[in-house]
């Protein structure tokens, strides 16, 4: 059985909503989107976690961002 490999967009912010059975990963095109639907999530009490900026390779400035 083949693995279920992701595509990420590169240059592309992430974060994941941790749900159950699935986690649901979301991307925006800029970092204030990002940042922005992050907050509201995190508002609403859902559980989440910042995963940052996807390079092609592995994401770099995955410190959460700031209120």
């Amino acid at each position: 059985m083949k693995a279920n490999k992701k595509n990420y967009g590169k240059d592309k912010w992430f974060f994941t909503i941790k749900s159950i059975p699935n986690n649901i990963t979301i991307s925006r095109s800029t970092k204030d989107a990002a940042s922005l639907a992050f907050h509201q999530y995190k508002a609403v009490g859902k559980q989440i976690e910042w995963l940052g900026k996807w390079n092609g390779k592995k994401f770099t400035e995955t410190a959460p961002p700031t209120a």
